[in-house]
């Protein structure tokens, strides 16, 4: 069976550490080196890589990291029991909130941008959960 491994590029992996620390509760696991730390606490392990702005992503793309906001397809969902708390946590912690929290058929969800640029959001589930978006209810 495949694992998940969550990877998130960093310019500076002290601020990284104390961000996703502080915002999501993590604890650091194993130290690789200086540039390379394991965050444990949520169902797949997060690794901080630190990278500086400007280096190159691939040698294909030809394009360069850079730590302002930016836009990719993917993000992480971080499901919390509570969304007003998990907020407060996050923009504490150095988090920008993007736009007002919303109700969804399977829940509340805020989006943000950690300090870095990354897009993210806080989800609560209600009891149906995504089900609430099947024809049926689930």
């Amino acid at each position: 069976m495949p694992g998940l491994l969550l990877n998130i590029d960093v310019p500076d992996i002290d601020r990284g550490i104390a961000f996703y620390t502080i915002a999501f509760d993590l604890t650091v696991g194993r130290r690789f080196d200086d540039d390379f730390v394991e965050l444990l606490g949520a169902p797949a392990p997060i690794y901080l890589i630190a990278n500086a702005a400007g280096t190159t992503i691939g040698p294909v793309s030809g394009d360069v990291r850079r730590y302002d906001r930016h836009w990719t397809p993917v993000h992480p969902d971080i499901v919390v029991e509570d969304l007003d708390t998990a907020i407060d946590r996050a923009i504490a912690a150095g988090a920008v909130q993007e736009g007002d929290t919303r109700s969804a058929p399977y829940g509340r969800i805020a989006t943000f941008a950690d300090p870095f640029g990354h897009g993210f959001c806080l989800i609560e589930f209600n009891a149906a959960g995504y089900d609430a978006l099947l024809p049926d209810g689930g």
